[in-house]
């Protein structure tokens, strides 16, 4: 697959607006029809949340959920040109409630925690970080009671390691792309 270049908002207030997208080892824009997809999934919950991006590499999921009417959205990216390129998308759309963070997800994830509602967790594929994620963010308290957790991982012979209080409530697969989100229960 080509690189995009790109970033396009696909629904909400910033529907249309195209962000350029740098080239980074890595950086794997989620597709236009698995973010349609996954945003036709949380609408009912994205009014009013407060979301958090582990890895958040162009932006597209923080930013889209801002879009459609998330309160506010955290960015957590560890490559600095990555995290430099976030903030000028910020500007760029006068996106007052995100803040990006350049540091390591696990890292982030281990500091004092606050509760979010959605939290987005899309790492490197190769990385196998889903599961220690999952579990530092069981732990520590990163999610609300009832909270979403978006997850994207290779779509084929991939199990997902979840937290017992995480259940799997939609699935689907989009070419290499398995996508899911989990609702916490516990």
């Amino acid at each position: 697959m080509a690189f995009p270049g790109k970033l396009r908002i696909i629904g909400g207030r910033w529907r249309g607006r195209r962000l350029s997208v740098p080239e980074a080892e890595g950086l794997r824009p989620t597709p236009d029809r698995v973010r349609e997809t996954l945003f036709n999934w949380l609408q009912p919950y994205l009014a009013g949340a407060s979301c958090l991006d582990l890895f958040s590499g162009t932006g597209a999921l923080c930013l889209e959920a801002l879009s459609r009417g998330a309160a506010r959205v955290v960015m957590v990216e560890k490559a600095a040109r990555v995290a430099e390129q976030l903030r000028e998308h910020v500007v760029t759309l006068g996106a007052e409630h995100a803040t990006v963070i350049q540091m390591d997800a696990v890292d982030f994830l281990q500091q004092a925690p606050q509760a979010f509602d959605i939290i987005f967790l899309d790492p490197p594929f190769r990385s196998h970080l889903i599961g220690h994620c999952a579990e530092l963010i069981e732990e520590q308290g990163w999610l609300r009671p009832d909270g979403l957790i978006y997850l994207e991982a290779p779509g084929k012979n991939h199990t997902l390691s979840l937290p017992p209080t995480w259940e799997l409530i939609r699935s689907r697969i989009a070419g290499q792309v398995g996508y899911h989100l989990a609702k916490r229960t516990g």
